[in-house]
């Protein structure tokens, strides 16, 4: 198939009817793309960027729905959960010496040493050290005993109404010997701040 190229030869804008029918048919598809591409760019490129926009958004609409319908059909068990929680706590409260009630603990701790068996050679309250919701009351402790009898009196400190931990245990050959030990050790327990501000 020959194409005679020289029918595009001298055609002028203004005499578009006049034009060859292939010439015309050229003409026809350039301008059909150029308006195609106008059109898409114009029109339809910006509703393709918001139908994303929108379908994204629906995906994250959809997710909150779920999470929110997953609340409201475990409502009752998240109240349960809740009211649990508070008891807890407020149990856990209890477990915490209030101001009044440290002396007390210094006593408690004599008093399980020495059933326990051990010379108690120091027990001195440290300084308070605060934190962000409780306040530490570091107590220093070292008494002198036999290994067994420091296990009994590391239970019975464990087994206290209020809340006492246990640190930095320094275990050594006592200097009056006779097969003692000497144990220096660090305990602590914890006062709620807002309890010590009303």
């Amino acid at each position: 198939m020959n194409i005679d190229f020289s029918q595009f030869d001298n055609l002028e804008l203004n005499n578009i009817g006049n034009w060859p029918p292939l010439a015309k048919g050229v003409f026809a598809a350039f301008a059909a793309i150029i308006v195609l591409g106008l059109g898409y760019t114009a029109i339809i490129s910006d509703k393709i960027v918001r139908l994303d926009a929108v379908a994204a958004e629906e995906n994250t609409l959809k997710q909150q729905y779920q999470t929110k319908y997953h609340v409201v059909a475990n409502l009752e068990l998240f109240k349960q959960q809740m009211i649990e929680a508070e008891t807890l706590f407020a149990k856990q409260l209890k477990s915490l010496p209030e101001s009044h009630e440290t002396p007390g603990l210094l006593d408690d701790i004599t008093f399980v040493g020495t059933t326990s068996g051990l010379d108690f050679v120091k027990l001195n309250w440290q300084p308070e050290i605060t934190q962000e919701i409780y306040i530490e009351l570091p107590i220093d402790i070292e008494v002198i005993g036999t290994y067994h009898e420091f296990g009994n009196f590391v239970s019975k400190i464990a087994g206290l109404p209020r809340i006492v931990t246990l640190h930095d245990f320094d275990i050594a050959i006592s200097k009056e010997s006779n097969g003692l030990l000497n144990l220096k050790l660090e305990a602590k327990t914890y006062r709620y701040r807002e309890a010590s501000t009303q």
